[in-house]
């Protein structure tokens, strides 16, 4: 195999619960270190992000802090790729944990496949209660739509993959990250890769774990981002809308004036209230079938983050309609 040089690419923001252990595992990596700088973007912290960072450097003359005035991603990505030198990137997330041979895989299927972009599946895993009944809908088709990247064995091409590993010249070429994408700046880069002509590749042999929101809060915030700004990818592209984009946003749409009309006729009533039922029904089945939660205490649970996120995405993905209405990309 041949070892080119590797950058690894993290933007940080208020990262002390996670830094550390994600750090630990990316110094245990099997690549030759010498072949390896690890480039950390923070978006002004207000926590002791820098300062465990800052113990990191000191020791490790390849671990480099970048600052992000900006403070969003899509920055942060760009101002690491700027201030890459090795022939590959492979970002990763502060939320995770990565096998000894992650590094390694990313390198060797970049080779031996000619993706422009390679990834595993995203395994997501929660350590505090809530995080683990968050994690668990994750992995559920009902909340997500069964996305390829969230199945744990899948094993191919895909749209999109999280994170993701690739040559430099390649995001150099694709114009780098749509610094106008504070959100879903990936999804809009894979599309462009494949636009261009590039596969996207994942394979269980890269091995990560992701660790969500650790609050319903949370991730209601980050869902109704990804939906609000999901339509900002969708109107540059121009591309149709998918189902799992829509259910979201009628099923809103459902709530709010079949729940206002409710009120005022019993026929609105009963169809509201059926409709909710029905929908009850399925999540209580998709969370009895959930194998990452046991008791009924916690079935419920996840029902209610089949519930948080569906609604926030859906809420998101009204507000961007207006919101990008007559913005031009």
């Amino acid at each position: 195999m041949d070892f080119k040089k590797v950058s690894v690419i993290i933007p940080i923001l208020n990262e002390e619960k996670y830094i550390e252990k994600c750090l630990n595992s990316i110094l245990c990596q099997c690549y030759p270190r010498e072949q390896l700088e690890i480039l950390l973007i923070d978006g002004n912290s207000n926590d002791n992000t820098v300062s465990i960072i800052k113990n990191y450097t000191d020791k490790y003359s390849f671990i480099k802090l970048y600052s992000n005035p900006y403070r969003t991603v899509q920055y942060a990505l760009n101002i690491g790729i700027k201030n890459a030198s090795g022939e590959y990137i492979v970002r990763m997330d502060a939320h995770a944990w990565y096998a000894q041979d992650y590094i390694l895989k990313c390198v060797q299927y970049l080779q031996k496949t000619g993706a422009s972009n390679v990834g595993g599946p995203t395994v997501v895993r929660g350590s505090s209660p809530i995080q683990k009944i968050i994690a668990a809908a994750y992995h559920s088709p009902f909340a997500l739509g069964g996305s390829k990247h969230y199945k744990e064995k899948f094993e191919g091409y895909a749209d999109t993959v999280a994170w993701g590993a690739f040559q430099k010249q390649t995001l150099v070429n694709i114009g780098m990250y749509d610094e106008r994408l504070p959100r879903s700046e990936d999804d809009d880069m894979n599309f462009r890769i494949t636009q261009n002509g590039g596969k996207i590749f994942i394979t269980p042999e890269i091995k990560s774990v992701y660790y969500p929101k650790d609050s319903f809060q949370k991730l209601f915030k980050q869902y109704f981002e990804y939906g609000m700004w999901k339509v900002a990818v969708i109107k540059k592209h121009k591309r149709p809308l998918r189902i799992v984009h829509l259910i979201p946003m009628l099923f809103v749409a459902f709530l709010f004036v079949f729940g206002i009309l409710s009120f005022f006729s019993k026929p609105f009533m009963y169809v509201f209230f059926s409709v909710l039922l029905f929908y009850l029904l399925i999540g209580f089945y998709f969370s009895l079938k959930n194998n990452y939660v046991y008791g009924i205490l916690d079935e419920l649970k996840l029902m209610w983050a089949f519930f948080v996120i569906h609604v926030s995405y859906g809420m998101g993905f009204w507000v961007g309609i207006f919101k990008f209405l007559n913005v031009r990309w």
